[in-house]
């Protein structure tokens, strides 16, 4: 056998299958990006919830990578670092997130007020990774919460569930210096969390999670640019008075200026393993690289739509001619049905397993 040319049949394949997969995704690179991902230890006991992070639990749960901007590499570093921990039981999931900031400050003290007007640190939850029937939790430096439930994401018309709460949920928040004081230098200021996996859970059936789960999950912070002017703190404008917008960091790059696509969150990975134990390696699951391919039909079919007023019918119309896909080293064929109003495309491989998404970007199997 001439397994020089053997080699070269299977390398000029691999690279000529990453090529063609590339070129599919060509112009949406900032979409596909790998989100970040998070191995979130077992709690040997609870912390304490009261803001301060310096728990010996805590002590040996391991930090996240620094946040970064929404919109990923694209855009400067941020000028403040901040970072999160996470571990859980079978009743909470735990957060400690540290803030740095040298001017600490807060305005809003009613519960449910929209707390992103202040400086503010702010949770994503998707347990069940369907991208709908999601939790946003934010607070600021008061330890003032405002919390909401998504039944789909505003692009496919979801409307906010301002009333819903996150029943049983405990929360602190501490400064590390002085709040709403122009005439010092603060260090930042810390949250904690305890967030009931009942209070995270649709119907009767409490969704706990169980060892090496998946869930979806992000953190974002917004951050206004701020002026000291007669000893107060007030949002920086522009030449035209405009105030001007807040800069967004972000644990997992969104690779837009938009939180409520929860296809491009992290991943957290349940762990029955203690903190300060070794843990497993979080792998990308195959499912998810299958899904990125549905992912890819629905950006190009709301483009499609944007320019033609309906949906494609056929994937030569999104220039996707050969639906047919190599996903570690199995065979997956996408299949498109679409009536112009409206489209479901489906993947599956050689096993015969479908995962579906629609054009309100419901994932289902």
């Amino acid at each position: 056998m001439n397994y020089i040319k053997l080699f070269c049949s299977i390398s000029f394949l691999l690279v000529f299958n990453f090529c063609y997969a590339q070129n599919h995704f060509k112009g949406y690179e900032n979409l596909f990006t790998i989100p970040a991902n998070y191995v979130v230890p077992y709690a040997s006991k609870a912390p304490t919830i009261d803001g301060d992070i310096n728990d010996e639990v805590w002590l040996n749960t391991p930090w996240s990578d620094r946040f970064q901007d929404i919109e990923g590499d694209a855009k400067p570093k941020p000028y403040y670092d901040t970072r999160v921990k996470m571990l859980w039981d079978e009743s909470y999931l735990y957060i400690a997130a540290e803030l740095k900031d040298p001017h600490v400050w807060a305005t809003l003290t009613k519960r449910d007020e929209i707390v992103f007007f202040d400086n503010d640190f702010e949770v994503f939850i998707d347990p069940l990774n369907t991208a709908h029937n999601y939790f946003e939790i934010e607070v600021n430096a008061y330890n003032n919460i405002f919390d909401l439930f998504m039944h789909k994401p505003y692009r496919s018309g979801g409307a906010a569930l301002f009333s819903w709460d996150t029943q049983g949920m405990q929360h602190a928040v501490k400064v590390q210096g002085t709040i709403n004081n122009p005439n010092d230098t603060d260090t930042g200021w810390t949250v904690e969390m305890a967030i009931p996996f009942r209070a995270l859970t649709l119907g009767n059936a409490i969704n706990v999670p169980k060892d090496k789960d998946v869930w979806r999950i992000n953190f974002s912070r917004v951050q206004w640019e701020t002026d000291i002017v007669n000893g107060k703190y007030v949002k920086r404008k522009d030449s035209a008075g405009k105030v001007l917008p807040e800069n967004n960091w972000v644990w997992s790059p969104q690779g837009v200026i938009d939180m409520h696509r929860p296809e491009r969150w992290g991943y957290l990975f349940f762990s029955k393993n203690k903190a300060g134990e070794k843990q497993p390696q979080f792998v990308l699951p195959y499912t998810e690289k299958q899904r990125q391919y549905l992912w890819l039909v629905y950006y190009k079919q709301q483009d499609y739509r944007r320019a033609h007023q309906r949906y494609a019918t056929s994937f030569a119309e999104l220039k996707m001619d050969k639906p047919e896909f190599d996903i570690d080293n199995k065979r997956n064929k996408i299949e498109l049905s679409s009536t112009g109003r409206r489209f479901e495309v489906s993947i599956k491989d050689t096993s015969g397993k479908k995962i579906y998404l629609n054009e309100e970007g419901l994932i289902t199997k």
